[in-house]
């Protein structure tokens, strides 16, 4: 269950911890009788303000009084994993974060000098990072122990993603075409396109494929490569979805000029798609973080329609 507060006036919670004397600490929301303060909001929005000062004046208030009630949901969202971790008797131990530390560290490829030099440049301290590593932490172990369960991904649905994804990929064609190209200008009347119109069909006349080359260097235009559906326009692509490889298009009015093309071959999309047990690891892991992710949103809300929450910003 959940109870709101009314709005109180928002610059009290912009004043830095030194602020005005007769703000010094309040609480702006409780979580089953625990408190979160406004000193716990400010610190959480300390990394933001910075970027969040340089929009233009009239924005920054809006976007403060967003980034609190952002920042205070999550506060919330936090303090009912604590206290689901309590129950849980879950834990996180000092061990636990410095090897987690370690492994970032590590992964980023930083001395630990360079690590926490870009920590600070990001607004962190270390004591600020290694306790939001903590509350990470803690949110997964307790995750993974509610809600791990409920997700089960079977290597046939891994196959089913990895084959739904290749008929997707199949509907694209990629083209490798060339082109003569005999520009029309944008003030032309209706006679002198006429004129580029009949030049065109003359020079489609005498055209081969082992002259095609020769041709694009007497008129204009070029090899255009590997093209996919939606890369040239409509009324251009849907003349070379009817050509057979080795053909030749009649002229084609586009936008700018006559085309005459030459299809040299085309593909499926999909042919580029590495085969499923190249691909197996990766997608599993991507089906279950998305699960996951679900689950996670669930738990949260079972958890806030069970706790009793008083949110006084």
């Amino acid at each position: 269950m959940r109870r709101l507060v009314p709005l109180a006036l928002l610059g009290a919670l912009l004043l830095p911890a030194g602020g005005r004397a007769d703000v010094i600490e309040r609480v702006v929301a409780t979580v089953n009788d625990e408190a979160i303060f406004l000193s716990d909001l400010r610190r959480r929005a300390v990394p933001f303000l910075d970027r969040l000062m340089q929009a233009p004046e009239a924005q920054r208030l809006p976007a403060l009084r967003q980034l609190y009630e952002e920042l205070l949901s999550r506060l919330v969202d936090e303090e009912l994993i604590e206290q689901a971790a309590r129950r849980m008797q879950v834990r996180v131990t000092s061990r636990d974060v410095e090897r987690a530390v370690r492994n970032v560290i590590r992964q980023n490829g930083l001395t630990e000098q360079e690590f926490w030099e870009a920590v600070r440049a990001q607004g962190y301290t270390e004591a600020q990072y290694r306790s939001d590593l903590r509350r990470q932490l803690l949110r997964f172990k307790v995750l993974n122990q509610r809600v791990r369960g409920r997700v089960n991904i079977t290597e046939a649905d891994v196959r089913r993603t990895y084959e739904r994804r290749v008929r997707q990929a199949n509907r694209s064609l990629r083209f490798r075409t060339s082109h003569i190209f005999l520009p029309v200008a944008e003030t032309a009347g209706a006679t002198e396109v006429a004129e580029v119109r009949a030049e065109a069909r003359a020079i489609r006349s005498d055209l081969t494929v082992e002259s095609f080359a020769d041709a694009i260097a007497t008129y204009g235009g070029g090899e255009l490569g590997w093209l996919r559906q939606g890369d040239l326009p409509e009324d251009l692509e849907s003349t070379l979805l009817t050509m057979d490889s080795g053909e030749i298009s009649q002229p084609v009015r586009g936008s700018s000029g006559f085309h005459i093309f030459l299809l040299h071959e085309r593909e499926r999309g999909g042919s580029g798609i590495p085969e499923f047990d190249e691909l197996r690891d990766q997608l599993y892991q991507e089906m279950l973080g998305r699960a996951m992710e679900r689950q996670e949103a669930l738990f949260l809300q079972e958890l806030r329609r069970s706790a009793i929450i008083d949110e006084r910003l």
